[in-house]
């Protein structure tokens, strides 16, 4: 058991901290090829960056594993990287006029408090992450020097981090319910996504170094969903399941890479596109 545990202390972090890289790179060059980011849900980079950020100031008042931070800090680079890209190559407006003629803008999308992460310019999107990085920096200078409320400040945004990264499988999983498919949804991504589950689990309550319970937590959370989503796979399988046909029109655009899909059970009209989204360890 001492072997194992050794194999998995030294394989699990270089795993942890290139996974961001393996997860994502195959998805931006997508973007980047095809020179659209139809299919893609920028709620993506949101969910990743914002997560990202606020483990890096838990960092300081946690003293968490390396790994988990250097990993943070690539995720962050990946992420800023994807969000360029899907900006820069936005589809173009549909033919239709009013908001549908906007890109990005979708009939049924449930329209966000101050449109929020759905401007029609880049510009606020950069804004908004400059100003929550500044945000953060100011916390830190400002309650580091008091340890009592330092303390439960950095616990605080440590959970909110890694909670908010643990809902992104989330809507992959509410998305599989309503159309009874996993269409677009690939197994060796389910496989990987499980396998490495299986890793950090390990690692987490056999490590010899610190991992806090917030990344325990959370990291159950997500193991919990994505051995969801197998039980989903293993029911819906890649087409409709029996007796609950998709309409014809969600075979009409296919997925141009891991992660970018149109068929989501939604019922929009022909040629509306559906974002679909997707995790990372």
């Amino acid at each position: 058991m001492g072997w194992l545990t050794t194999f998995f202390g030294y394989l699990t972090p270089a795993f942890l901290v290139l996974s961001p890289v393996l997860s994502y790179s195959d998805q931006a060059y997508a973007m980047y090829r095809a020179r659209s980011s139809a299919g893609f849900s920028l709620d993506i980079p949101l969910i990743m960056l914002v997560a990202s950020l606020l483990r890096i100031f838990y960092y300081p008042g946690a003293k968490f594993d390396s790994a988990l931070l250097v990993q943070s800090f690539v995720m962050v680079v990946v992420q800023v990287v994807l969000l360029k890209i899907a900006l820069d190559h936005r589809p173009p407006p549909y033919s239709r006029g009013g908001d549908a003629a906007v890109p990005f803008a979708r009939a049924n999308e449930t329209q966000r408090p101050f449109e929020f992460w759905q401007w029609r310019s880049p510009k606020p999107y950069w804004q908004f992450l400059l100003s929550l990085f500044i945000c953060l920096v100011i916390c830190e200078l400002l309650l580091a020097p008091i340890p009592s409320v330092y303390q439960s400040y950095s616990s605080l945004i440590g959970y909110i981090g890694l909670s908010v990264e643990a809902t992104l499988p989330i809507p992959q999983m509410l998305s599989n319910a309503r159309s009874r498919s996993c269409k677009g949804f690939r197994v060796s991504v389910l496989a990987s996504w499980l396998v490495g589950d299986a890793m950090k689990m390990f690692w987490f309550f056999t490590s010899t170094t610190t991992i806090p319970w917030a990344f325990k937590l959370c990291g159950m959370f997500q193991a919990a969903c994505d051995t969801f989503l197998g039980v989903q796979y293993m029911m819906y399988g890649e087409g409709a399941s029996k007796g609950h046909p998709l309409p014809s029109w969600q075979h009409e655009m296919q997925p141009i890479g891991p992660g970018f899909s149109t068929a989501s059970g939604l019922g929009n009209p022909p040629g509306r596109r559906t974002s679909a989204t997707e995790k990372t360890i």
